[in-house]
């Protein structure tokens, strides 16, 4: 695991620069689960997503020479944002490699804090194109999911956790390459060894799972168009497949139906705006698919909020259309 002692630090170097995130009570949504249900509002983070604590922390411990190398990344959104708000920030140079269908809400925000982007049309190959950028501009490649300083800083997420709820039973928590899972895995049980953790895939495109069958992480085919595109990535982290292996509870699936089902709650009971990959912790829970006791205290990190919103809406309008047909 990333030692507690990192993660503390990165805490430290971050106070101020990124948000406590709220932790809000869902009765409502909770009440369907049978479970006092908490959710850590990682969506009212800076950017948008959790991935801030990460990005933000890496470029605070860079070197000298790597700054003046500028910054470079490749990820389908959340990281990306994350990536080119910090190099804004910290006034440094930053070029995004994503994909071609990446939202365009999270590709417009990349460009909105001042950095160049690099489209490319084939997701299993995004790292090799990182790569070639890499090399011809020589900039410090930000890792979106398997770095440890990166890692320390996602798991600032899970000592607010512990601090704001410490009687909390079990925590859900979202992956796609296992960055936040990994670090927050890291600070909960080294802070309190008794709490669950259990990760959440997509069905259509799990990574971790085969990871774990493989013993190394392998190429995986993603699902195209989903809402949780957040959860995407073409393969999980070395680091985070370790301590999936070490220290996480259980991993189990939900659907792209679940998670639209979270996110109409989330919107409609929460008050939340959430994307796809936010709402797969809660929708897992209220799937059946989590394992616990009735009446638990539990905690879902709702990971991000960068969501188109005509494409939130029509999945919603989807839904209810079928919900109809079916009723019939």
């Amino acid at each position: 695991m990333i030692p507690l002692a990192d993660i503390e630090a990165a805490a430290r170097r971050l106070k101020g620069g990124i948000h406590h995130t709220p932790m809000l009570r869902s009765t409502a949504i909770g009440d369907r689960a049978g479970v006092h249900l908490h959710l850590k509002c990682e969506s009212m983070q800076k950017t948008g997503s959790f991935k801030a604590r990460g990005a933000l922390h890496k470029v605070l411990r860079l070197a000298p020479d790597e700054r003046a190398r500028g910054l470079c990344t490749v990820s389908a959104g959340n990281h990306a944002q994350a990536v080119a708000w910090a190099a804004q920030r910290e006034g440094l140079p930053c070029t995004v490699v994503m994909p071609e269908h990446a939202p365009q809400a999270k590709v417009d925000a990349v460009r909105g804090y001042g950095a160049t982007i690099v489209f490319h049309a084939d997701h299993a190959t995004l790292f090799e194109r990182l790569e070639q950028v890499r090399a011809e501009t020589g900039a410090t490649f930000v890792h979106p999911f398997d770095d440890p300083v990166v890692l320390a800083g996602a798991g600032t997420c899970g000592l607010e956790i512990v601090d704001d709820l410490p009687e909390v039973e079990v925590v859900i928590v979202p992956v796609g390459g296992g960055g936040l899972m990994a670090g927050v895995t890291s600070a909960i049980k080294q802070r309190r060894p008794q709490t669950r953790v259990v990760a959440v895939e997509l069905a259509e495109g799990p990574g971790m799972g085969p990871a774990l069958d493989a013993g190394r992480p392998v190429p995986v085919s993603r699902p195209a168009g989903t809402l949780a595109d957040g959860m995407t990535p073409p393969f999980v982290g070395a680091i985070p497949l370790g301590i999936a292996r070490e220290a996480v509870d259980d991993i189990v699936t939900v659907t792209e139906a679940d998670i639209v089902s979270a996110l109409e709650l989330l919107l409609t009971r929460a008050k939340l705006v959430a994307e796809g990959s936010g709402a797969a912790a809660t929708a897992a829970l209220l799937a059946g698919h989590v394992q616990v006791r009735p009446g638990a205290v539990a905690c879902a990190i709702v990971s991000g909020g960068n969501v188109d919103v005509e494409r939130l809406c029509a999945a919603i309008a989807r839904r209810a259309t079928a919900e109809h047909v079916s009723a019939r």
